[in-house]
């Protein structure tokens, strides 16, 4: 048995933005595993609710733009009258768009910094009276969690969009840990490499990859530490990938 299977989260409540799938999915059902109410959004309504409908235990799916102000703020309302706190933000609704710099366009890389970066920026700010209840003043427990990617360090080819939004990801998530940190939130990155899911076209059978459920379990690492503890950033690779020849 894992440690992680002992974490006892029964009476908090949380947040995973772009749940439906892979990672966000992994997350949402490693959460509510460990005895969590969850909320996890998607921008497609009923593909929300099919999906919570589908993981153990309290989950709820609702629609939300990460990128509206008003979608953001109509989510939390709902969240606070259902519940009455918000425990765990885990922001994880991300796109990559991967073309030469020469062949992206400009909406395309508005609409990779805009999800990826920017909605990070909107839905916390969304949720932060919450986060700085349950946090009450450095006295209570709050998390922030961004899903960010080795692509917040190490740039590569076909990346201009998804390594500028994610970089910007890394830098804005390191100022809100120290913004936040005397509000009872602690503030992480877990910045996976390569993870078997479908994201970039690949077919989600890579066995060699990250698991998207070993990601599930680093959030459930990150929120069982002691609160006079912080880890701050974790990177997450592939212990064996493929050699390159």
């Amino acid at each position: 048995m894992s440690w992680t299977e002992t974490v006892d989260l029964s009476g908090k409540v949380a947040l995973v933005t772009g749940g439906t799938e892979g990672i966000g999915r992994a997350v949402v059902a490693e959460l509510a595993r460990a005895g969590a109410a969850v909320v996890l959004t998607s921008r497609a309504r009923d593909r929300a609710e099919a999906v919570a409908g589908e993981i153990d235990g309290t989950v709820v799916g609702r629609a939300c733009d990460v990128r509206s102000e008003e979608s953001c703020a109509a989510l939390m309302a709902e969240i606070d009258d259902r519940f009455g706190r918000l425990d765990i933000l885990v922001n994880n609704a991300g796109l990559g768009i991967f073309k030469p710099v020469q062949e992206m366009t400009v909406d395309e890389w508005r609409l990779q910094v805009e999800t990826n970066l920017t909605g990070v920026f909107v839905t916390t700010k969304a949720a932060l009276p919450l986060l700085q209840r349950a946090g009450n003043g450095g006295e209570g427990d709050a998390w922030l969690i961004n899903i960010g990617s080795l692509a917040s360090r190490n740039s590569f080819g076909n990346g201009a969009g998804y390594n500028a939004s994610k970089f910007g990801l890394l830098g804005m998530t390191e100022a809100m840990m120290i913004d936040l940190r005397y509000d009872g939130i602690r503030t992480s990155i877990i910045m996976p490499g390569s993870v078997n899911t479908t994201f970039n076209e690949h077919d989600g059978d890579r066995e060699w990859a990250i698991q998207a459920e070993d990601v599930g379990r680093t959030v459930l690492q990150l929120v069982a530490y002691p609160t006079h503890t912080l880890v701050s950033r974790v990177e997450m690779r592939p212990s064996r990938p493929p050699r390159r020849r």
